[in-house]
């Protein structure tokens, strides 16, 4: 028995000793990562200048879709006493919700069609 606690003290790392390692290897890898990271950066852009590539091309939706959509405004459903206006889109603006704290009804403040 005493040769296997020798072997544990000379041999097997400590606990300390493991956290030092582990953040040693975390650090080292973080770094690589960084590195590989920079690298795939140039070598895309490097593609997509030589093809001449844009971010439809490459399918990324959300460039694809602004690229090809324009914003339209939203008619006007509900409009205040002091000509405030709201879609009925989305949280209801503060000078609604003032009113309907007032006792108003939401209906009051619709835009005819």
């Amino acid at each position: 028995m005493e040769w296997f606690i020798y072997f544990q003290e000379k041999c097997m790392p400590t606990y300390r000793e493991l956290l030092v390692q582990r953040e040693t290897l975390e650090q080292q890898i973080a770094e690589a990562r960084q590195a590989e990271v920079a690298s795939a950066i140039a070598q895309a852009k490097q593609l997509i200048a030589e093809y001449g590539l844009t971010a439809a091309d490459c399918g990324f939706r959300g460039a694809a879709m602004l690229a090809g959509k324009t914003r339209t405004t939203v008619a006007t459903k509900f409009r205040g006493p002091n000509g405030e206006s709201w879609s009925g889109r989305g949280k209801a603006p503060n000078w609604l919700t003032s009113l309907e704290g007032q006792g108003r009804h939401r209906d009051e403040f619709l835009v005819s069609r």
